[in-house]
């Protein structure tokens, strides 16, 4: 369960937005920092909820905002704010800013790996990793309005190290998006490296679709329970590198 949820305001002045925040038992005075996006449905940070409680448990504190695809802005304004508001405030929840790892499921992995490629995003501050868990990159990122796979083309350096992880089941965007996403950061090169389970779009996060309330809910089933804690793992890891 998170041990907080605040508000945070959008730069377009929009309604604040909610934010979850997972802290694990008896941490150290700082840890590194996760900012893990939803998906494209509006409004649904309780989709990752199981996925961030899991990743904190190796020792992070991992911020789960709410933000809206259905904004005019795509939900680039939330998404940018939530990255602006943990810069600036992850210090009072014990976690350090400087060792932050943004990581995205599904419409939020292209968002997340935007932030490596768009150092104007925060004043050429890059996050220290980015994770990108079951997206497609050849579409304009929901963050930066850009489509990665053009500005992986243009960036100067490549300093940020991605990781990408998908489901080799996944019939809502198929896992061939990460492994040509993969094969264009090696032909810069960019250090990225790919991440594959035997599961299915929400098995990767721990999750199941309930087709009766529309969205994802918390796995029982243990493909996808060991699916999703293999990405917790996988999440920590790059933070704690």
């Amino acid at each position: 369960m998170p041990i907080s949820t605040v508000p945070y305001t959008a730069m377009d002045g929009a309604a604040p937005r909610l934010l979850d925040v997972y802290r694990p038992e008896g941490a150290p005075a700082a840890t590194p920092a996760v900012l893990l996006w939803h998906g494209i449905g509006p409004d649904t940070r309780f989709e990752v909820g199981a996925l961030a409680e899991e990743t904190a448990s190796h020792g992070l504190t991992v911020f789960v905002p709410d933000w809206r695809s259905d904004a005019p802005d795509g939900g680039r304004a939330h998404l940018v704010a939530s990255l602006r508001y943990v810069r600036e405030h992850a210090v009072s929840f014990g976690a350090d800013p400087e060792q932050l790892v943004v990581a995205g499921w599904s419409m939020g992995a292209g968002a997340a790996i935007g932030t490596a490629l768009r150092p104007d995003l925060m004043d050429g501050r890059v996050p220290k990793a980015v994770v990108g868990i079951a997206g497609l990159y050849w579409r304009p990122a929901r963050s930066t309005g850009t489509v990665p796979l053009d500005d992986l083309a243009e960036a100067a350096t490549s300093e940020v190290p991605v990781v990408l992880i998908h489901g080799t089941g996944d019939t809502i965007v198929e896992s061939h998006h990460s492994r040509d996403f993969l094969t264009a950061l090696e032909k810069r090169p960019w250090p990225a490296r790919l991440h594959e389970a035997d599961t299915d779009h929400a098995g990767i996060i721990m999750t199941a679709y309930d087709p009766g309330l529309g969205h994802c809910v918390p796995a029982t089933d243990g493909d996808a329970l060991r699916a999703g804690g293999r990405t917790a793992r996988i999440v920590a890891e790059a933070a704690l590198a």
